[in-house]
């Protein structure tokens, strides 16, 4: 059983009374009167990081990776709350140090503020991370149209195989694994850009679990369908490097998530004021798609062919 059939047949009916919920089928929790709108997040040893050997990259990684859930729904975060769990080889002096610089830096970089939290024992080193912004609205999921464009921001494929560097450091040489794995422990995620998102987006989520495993959260209770082009997913100078040096194939390594990057759909009317923006803010977002009527066609096209849709669904938390 899978994270989402666990949530559709178990939790999902306990939250019709409450359209903050949003059906427990959003990123976040957003209550309109208040305009506060909520995402919460858990990372465990060995499932989201491996080990904790770099305390202080592992922080940024969880920070990021939160802050992503809130400025997807074009919404800047204000606080967040850290809870923590572990042990006496987890919470040393020296990474708790570390832990504590961590976050004073993403506190600067994203004017984010800690609210409280919580510390526990545990056999693994565990963190949940929850999320605060205010807006009088979102960009919500399910709200995608026909014929709308599909944008990605930024580069997909570098954290993964940042990830695979990490878990095997004899799959390259030494000049790339500095920057996969940086690329892993430190998504640059569009924080600033996600602020107009408003302007154009008509509904968008963060790539986490992977383009097309997001793709069909994005518009799941549509009957629409996706058409992505494999040769228009932006990659990094770095990756088409590696692709070609160590003669691999693109589709091995943008469909298996871990990229933070902004996943959402637009008008083709917007085309020029999204570009217009995107390079006064000097970010990159490519169109790689766009959303077709048919709830049966979804594709990924290479050329003249369709591959299997199936092979790229990236991750997914199975119990």
């Amino acid at each position: 059983m899978n994270e989402f059939k666990i949530i559709n047949d178990y939790f999902k009916v306990l939250s019709k009374k409450n359209p903050a919920a949003k059906n427990l089928n959003d990123d976040v929790f957003f209550d309109s009167k208040s305009g506060m709108v909520i995402s919460i997040d858990t990372y465990n040893s060995n499932v989201h990081f491996k080990g904790f050997k770099y305390p202080y990259l592992i922080i940024k990684k969880i920070i990021r990776s939160s802050l992503s859930d809130i400025i997807c729904k074009g919404v800047i975060p204000k606080y967040y709350f850290l809870s923590g769990g572990g042990n006496k080889n987890t919470f040393t002096k020296r990474n708790l140090s570390l832990i504590s610089k961590s976050l004073k830096e993403e506190q600067k970089k994203y004017s984010i503020k800690i609210g409280g939290g919580d510390t526990v024992y545990s056999k693994i080193p565990t963190f949940t991370v929850t999320t605060i912004g205010f807006s009088k609205s979102i960009i919500e999921r399910n709200k995608a149209k026909i014929q709308d464009d599909i944008y990605v921001t930024g580069n997909l494929g570098d954290s993964f195989l940042g990830l695979k560097f990490i878990k095997n450091n004899k799959i390259g040489p030494k000049k790339f694994q500095k920057y996969f794995i940086n690329k892993y422990y430190c998504p640059e995620i569009p924080f600033h850009f996600s602020k107009t998102l408003k302007n154009f987006a008509n509904t968008s989520i963060d790539i986490s679990d992977g383009l097309i495993s997001d793709m069909y959260r994005l518009i799941n209770k549509q009957n629409l369908s996706f058409e992505i082009d494999l040769n228009s997913i932006p990659i990094s100078r770095n990756l088409t490097t590696y692709l070609k040096n160590y003669n691999k194939k693109k589709q091995e390594l943008v469909f298996n998530g871990d990229d933070y990057q902004l996943l959402f759909t637009s008008s083709k009317k917007n085309r020029r004021k999204i570009s217009t923006i995107a390079q006064k803010m000097n970010q990159k977002i490519t169109i790689i798609g766009k959303i077709n009527n048919s709830y049966k066609s979804n594709i990924l096209k290479l050329g003249n062919k369709s591959l299997k849709l199936a092979k790229y669904k990236g991750y997914s938390h199975k119990f």
